[in-house]
């Protein structure tokens, strides 16, 4: 079972409003006319929604659209197009090293997918749009994800589209040959396209395009960060609010450096385009262009899957256009389009991207300095002074059990994934890769008028990388429990409604009186805004019930929290002192942004 099922398997197995004229969609046999194209999709019961599945929002990205920016979908006037069943997923390139059962793995997909998904309630008007990036290291997954209950659990409040954009070296080959010919961050652009299509179309199905939050989880999240950035920050208007979660930032490079250049010769060698640096530039272009889907797919797994544990070939870069910064840099310098952030992390983030087997003093070091290769003999020197490495036993196999994050033992040596430098090598990298992106996040959307952030982490046992999903995808969920998954979807929809995640206290203790929240004024919870002066997070956990033991490899297993008497335990902190001083540390990673490069 992959890891993303054995995930599923434990936790869930424009501007303007409705046109002037414009007719809501209703239930039975549901039809929309979008111009081009008229969709007919279907009606769920249960959810009280209408699904329209596989709207074509692009043309096709092939033969001569191959790594250029998307353009407008085909007309197809002659029929009623079908929208009733999932879309094609594009080429899908696994991550390097990570065993199969974590479910980060190749597949062969369709370049043909540039589709999303659309829920919407019946007779919907002027609502609020939620547009979900997925996540997958930029290389892997689609709109396979179902919102319907987390709607649902908003009084279908807000309306969803989940979207697919291209992956791997579909989306994001890059070199000097690409950013001359075509287009590097073609991903990218298709997820910009996708805001453009909701304000053009979505009034049809009852949505508010003035009203729209661009929500992520991962490389989704990082998605985000890279829209609110676009064009140096430039205030398009494409949306207000931004989700996310756990934001995935990898190294990122400029379009012609080595890093993603040597990655270009590696893919067109593997397609048969390239053989040596006699090979002329543009040829090996034209070559790819015309090359056979499968032997491209191939080859972009194959690149992929030969780096080191738990990366990925295919990234971002900064391209001089659409990115222009590093985002270390540029979040600095609030050079962000929007009006509000919610920012997350999750606990346990370092799990399972980063390798699990470190146990020694020689392999710290060694994964330490093959991770940061620009590093000076400082930067390292003050690395390793802030992890505490003089002071941490090299073994991992001391007790292991969660922090709590404001006292006690801190995740720079200890969480219920390992002890010692393990966990010390989990904790740099859930750092530099999650938790302090998602810092600099709420930094860039704070201090100001017109701006708002405010942060949480989930820390809901075991809270490793994209545990959380099950918390907001939730159809068939047993953990987290219900009562943590109604507040925290009443939570994140409150913030896709009424721009801040504050919800009641009732609605935060999800259906347990005696859960713990933090209580505010009329009879909402006390959640302060984030501002740089004093960075509260809300740490939103459980406790009670009884504890399940999971194995998923011999290098990763921990336990689970469940049964009678969870219940949702959230409490406020100072983000800086977090986890022994996260505040610093994060100040650190973005003091050597130019060198990690982030």
């Amino acid at each position: 079972m992959g890891f993303l099922a054995r995930i599923s398997s434990l936790a869930l197995l424009a501007l303007t409003a409705t046109p002037a004229g414009a007719t809501p969609v209703q239930t039975t046999n549901p039809v929309v006319d979008l111009g081009y194209t008229t969709y007919q999709g279907s009606y769920n019961e249960t959810y009280d929604l209408n699904l329209f599945k596989g709207i074509r929002y692009a043309a096709p990205p092939v033969g001569k659209l191959r790594w250029q920016a998307p353009q407008p979908p085909p007309v197809n006037r002659t029929s009623i197009q079908s929208a009733i069943e999932q879309p094609p997923l594009c080429p899908q390139s696994g991550g390097a090293k990570l065993p199969e059962i974590y479910g980060f793995n190749s597949a062969l997909g369709n370049e043909d997918c540039l589709f999303l998904n659309l829920y919407a309630p019946p007779g919907a008007k002027d609502l609020p749009v939620l547009m979900w990036i997925h996540g997958g290291g930029y290389n892997l997954f689609g709109a396979e994800y179902d919102p319907s209950e987390w709607i649902e659990a908003n009084g279908n409040g807000f309306i969803a589209v989940m979207i697919q954009y291209r992956l791997g070296a579909f989306g994001f080959l890059s070199s000097d040959d690409i950013h001359k010919h075509g287009q590097a961050n073609a991903g990218l652009l298709d997820m910009r396209f996708a805001l453009e299509w909701i304000q053009e179309h979505i009034g049809k199905f009852g949505g508010d395009a003035s009203r729209v939050t661009i929500g992520g989880e991962s490389s989704g999240a990082g998605s985000v960060i890279l829209q609110a950035m676009a064009y140096g920050g430039r205030e398009d208007h494409l949306f207000n609010n931004i989700i996310a979660a756990s934001p995935y930032s990898a190294p990122m490079y400029q379009y012609d450096a080595k890093v993603p250049t040597n990655h270009y010769h590696q893919f067109a060698a593997q397609a048969g385009c390239y053989k040596g640096g006699h090979t002329s530039k543009s040829a090996i272009f034209d070559c790819l262009v015309d090359a056979d889907t499968d032997t491209l797919q191939y080859a972009s797994s194959n690149v992929s899957i030969s780096g080191a544990w738990g990366t990925w070939a295919f990234q971002p870069v900064i391209d001089g256009n659409f990115i222009r910064e590093l985002p270390s840099k540029q979040l600095f310098q609030k050079g962000v389009s929007g009006k509000r952030v919610l920012s997350g992390n999750n606990a346990n983030d370092g799990v399972p991207l980063s390798p699990p087997y470190i146990n020694s003093t020689e392999g710290f070091l060694g994964y330490i300095k093959s991770t940061f290769p620009l590093f000076s003999s400082q930067d390292y020197s003050r690395l390793k002074n802030l992890y505490g490495f003089w002071t941490t036993s090299p073994e991992n196999n001391g007790l292991r059990y969660d922090t709590l994050g404001d006292r006690g033992p801190t995740a720079l040596n200890q969480s219920e994934m390992a002890t010692g430098l393990q966990q010390t090598v989990f904790n740099v990298y859930a750092e530099t890769t999650f938790s302090c992106p998602s810092y600099w996040l709420a930094d860039a959307f704070s201090g100001g008028s017109l701006k708002e952030s405010w942060k949480y982490q989930y820390s809901v046992t075991p809270a490793y990388h994209g545990a959380d999903l099950t918390a907001y995808f939730s159809i068939g969920a047993t953990t987290p429990t219900r009562g943590f998954i109604s507040a925290f979807q009443k939570i994140w929809g409150n913030f896709i409604i009424n721009d801040t995640p504050v919800v009641s206290i009732t609605d935060a203790k999800g259906g347990a009186d005696n859960s713990s929240v933090p209580e505010g004024l009329n009879g909402d919870i006390h959640w302060p805004a984030w501002t740089e002066h004093s960075p509260v997070l809300m740490n939103l956990n459980t406790t009670g019930g009884t504890t399940v033991f999971d194995k998923v490899t011999d290098e990763l297993s921990y336990w689970l929290r469940e049964g009678p008497g969870v219940t949702n335990e959230f409490s406020l902190a100072d983000a800086s002192k977090w986890e022994g001083g996260r505040g610093e540390r994060c100040q650190f990673w973005r003091s050597v942004g130019p060198r990690v490069p982030q």
